[in-house]
């Protein structure tokens, strides 16, 4: 599994980037999220989702975790495949995408080339408690409002060792965001500690 490819840009559209490896050039599907991001750069890193069908085994890359996660999860979506899912990542950014989700702004998302009002409500339902539970909502609650922010370096790392640890992420990511917002300048092993006891 390839988890991100670094190197040299040597080729951008707005929907594909080629970047040179250790002397092999990965094409990427890309976001125009992403276009933007690394546009003008010489040296990029792309988090990679690997596509391998029977006909094909195509990559697509992102400028970070969380619009990766976003991806991933849209293609979970009866109805929404990954073509789709990057059109929506090209209409909208992570933060609005989530927004649109949590809002129940089924109009917003139906604004996408592709999706219709059916799969626009449809990713609503699926999505709506997955968004925050993962955290790539930046923690956006249901109601649409936004909540404290979190230190989401401390965030990931304190999910991460309590993943290894044996607990599922979704609900260790609701504890551990609800600690960081009550106390935000504890340390990671702090959040961990604190986090063991809360997790059912």
């Amino acid at each position: 599994m390839i988890e991100y490819i670094k190197g040299e840009l040597t080729d951008l559209t707005p929907a594909f980037a080629t970047v040179e490896a250790a002397g092999v050039g990965y094409g990427l599907n890309i976001s125009l999220n992403t276009f933007t991001a690394i546009q003008g750069k010489k040296e990029v890193k792309l988090y990679v989702f690997e596509s391998i069908r029977e006909d094909a085994y195509v990559l697509y890359g992102f400028i970070n975790k969380k619009e990766r996660e976003m991806f991933e999860l849209l293609i979970t979506v009866s109805g929404v495949g990954a073509n789709t899912a990057r059109m929506m990542l090209s209409g909208m950014s992570v933060t609005e995408l989530c927004n649109a989700i949590s809002t129940g702004n089924a109009k917003l998302i139906q604004s996408v080339k592709g999706v219709g009002k059916m799969t626009a409500q449809r990713i609503i339902v699926d999505l709506r408690d997955k968004i925050v539970a993962l955290g790539i909502a930046d923690e956006i609650p249901a109601g649409g409002t936004m909540a404290a922010p979190v230190n989401n370096a401390v965030r990931d790392e304190a999910v991460a060792a309590l993943t290894m640890l044996g607990f599922s992420p979704a609900p260790t990511q609701k504890v551990v965001v609800k600690i960081l917002q009550d106390q935000p300048t504890l340390p990671v092993e702090q959040v961990v500690k604190l986090a063991l006891k809360q997790i059912k």
